[in-house]
């Protein structure tokens, strides 16, 4: 599919407790906080709109899938970012104190879609993945050869 205009997605999804979720996305992660209500927040994710809606129970994990070696959370969301900003992001969540489900690495090194990964939970719970690719245009390489 060719692409004129990368537009921002939007998701939502459930989180537990909203102030710990603010702080986590805020402090941890370097969002900035959009429209909220006393049920929902909204976070700029680097430019995409994250809205984190109030539910009274976790969610549970379904499952992992084995990726290069690792145990990859099923389900799990976040975002593709240039190297430079995966480094600054990777620097921000150890000065945070966060723990690393999984941590930062290079993945599929020395195969065309080589790229740095790193995964982390937020307080809900939910699985993030932040990855960068050693060369961007690789993105959509149907196998990392």
């Amino acid at each position: 599919m060719d692409t004129l205009v990368m537009f921002p997605f939007h998701l939502a999804f459930p989180v537990t407790d909203l102030a710990a979720t603010e702080a986590f996305y805020v402090q941890g992660l370097g969002c900035s906080v959009g429209r909220r209500s006393s049920r929902w927040i909204d976070f700029d994710l680097f430019g995409h709109q994250l809205s984190a809606h109030l539910r009274s129970t976790p969610t549970a994990d379904a499952a992992v899938n084995a990726v290069d070696g690792d145990a990859v959370p099923i389900p799990h969301f976040g975002c593709v970012l240039n190297m430079d900003t995966w480094r600054a992001l990777r620097e921000r969540l150890d000065a945070y104190g966060v723990h690393f489900e999984i941590e930062p690495r290079i993945r599929f090194e020395g195969k065309t879609g080589e790229q740095a990964t790193l995964f982390i939970r937020d307080p809900s719970g939910n699985a993030l993945e932040f990855k960068a690719f050693i060369d961007p245009t690789k993105l959509f390489v149907s196998q990392p050869n």
